[in-house]
């Protein structure tokens, strides 16, 4: 399976899989559900493969690990599924 940060990093740089609507759905711990965002509303420091910022709705800034992207969509359709006995 292709790493997130190597997916996240695709949709950024290459023009043509880019095209199109993503959203990231990653697991939230104090819901303990999957929530998902646009790729849009990601932030990620150059550099860093670990991490990314997202901001919620009350706008309070969020800093989640890779390892808790658990889904990506493209246009609605799921692309790219975490699988549950892969290693963090």
């Amino acid at each position: 399976m292709q790493p997130i940060h190597e997916l996240l990093n695709r949709i950024y740089w290459d023009p043509e899989f880019g095209r199109g609507y993503f959203e990231i759905g990653y697991y939230d711990r104090v819901g303990s559900k999957i929530i998902r965002v646009s790729f849009n509303e990601v932030t990620q420091l150059p550099g860093n493969k670990y991490t990314f910022h997202v901001f919620d709705d009350d706008g309070i800034g969020h800093c989640v690990p890779m390892h808790r992207v658990r889904e990506v969509y493209k246009d609605g359709e799921l692309i790219w599924k975490r699988d549950p006995d892969q290693k963090k």
